[in-house]
């Protein structure tokens, strides 16, 4: 009995292990960058809520669309994207200076590596999940019915938390030894956005062109079926299938290319750091 005891601790999975320790260092995350800011909570929302309310200006009220695309209220569509692209591109970007940001503790802290990016995917989405509040209360100030496929929601927090965990393995030890690179993933995170269904759904997407097939490649985003999954809720014509197949698929083979990255880099990395 007492052998069969001491070995079920090393049994444990890596997640079960360090669980406690991802949970602290998520805790302090938060901590720091809310006791530290009078308005907290506010800033989380803030500039989401201000790129809501200028695009809402720009495309119904000078432009007159929204209520032509079947995305009426647009605030609500709008607000739906941009909630869940400032989870994505705070944590990308935060992942791009995890190590030379926490480069002292980083190598003092006998934890693994891959715990500061998971932190950062962690507490960003924590932050995602309470700006919902703003979110439902649009959504009652601009009458928006909320359908069954609401229950679509919790599997693009699982996928888009998979694809920004992977994403963050990649970057993270790279932004190391390219510095540049981290200027460089701000360009391709803008580019991204006007280049992913923030603004307006993919049914708008032309095949083609001039022959350059743009629907086939934007499709093979997989913030693409992610987005469709919240925006299911209120609007079920969102969801589409095949996106969501493809953003399945690309989260994990994203996250198996980041943990290969990670891994083969961090020993260069803790020698660089």
């Amino acid at each position: 009995m007492t052998s069969s005891t001491a070995v079920r601790p090393a049994q444990r999975t890596p997640f079960a292990r360090y669980r406690h320790s991802l949970w602290l260092l998520t805790k302090r995350d938060l901590s720091v960058r809310y006791t530290t800011n009078a308005l907290g909570y506010v800033w989380s929302v803030l500039d989401p809520l201000l790129m809501s309310l200028i695009y809402f200006f720009v495309f119904v009220v000078v432009f007159h669309r929204g209520d032509k695309q079947g995305e009426n209220p647009y605030i609500v569509y709008l607000m739906t994207g941009l909630l869940a692209w400032t989870w994505f591109n705070g944590a990308i970007t935060d992942a791009t200076r995890v190590f030379s940001k926490e480069a002292k503790l980083v190598r003092s802290v006998k934890l693994p590596q891959s715990l500061w990016v998971a932190r950062i995917v962690l507490s960003k989405g924590i932050e995602y999940v309470a700006s919902l509040a703003v979110l439902v209360i649009f959504a009652i100030l601009f009458p928006t019915p909320v359908h069954w496929t609401v229950l679509w929601f919790p599997v693009g927090l699982v996928l888009q938390a998979i694809l920004v965990y992977g994403l963050g393995l990649i970057v993270a030890p790279l932004t190391v030894f390219y510095k540049d690179l981290e200027r460089a993933v701000r360009l391709i995170l803008r580019v991204l956005f006007y280049a992913s269904a923030v603004l307006y759904s993919p049914t708008q997407w032309p095949n083609d062109i001039r022959g350059f097939p743009v629907r086939p490649l934007l499709e093979l985003n997989p913030l693409t079926g992610i987005f469709g999954l919240y925006r299911s809720a209120f609007w079920p014509h969102e969801f589409n299938a095949l996106h969501v197949i493809v953003s399945a698929i690309g989260s994990l083979v994203i996250l198996g290319i980041g943990t290969l990255v990670f891994r083969r880099s961090v020993p260069a990395v803790l020698k660089e750091m």
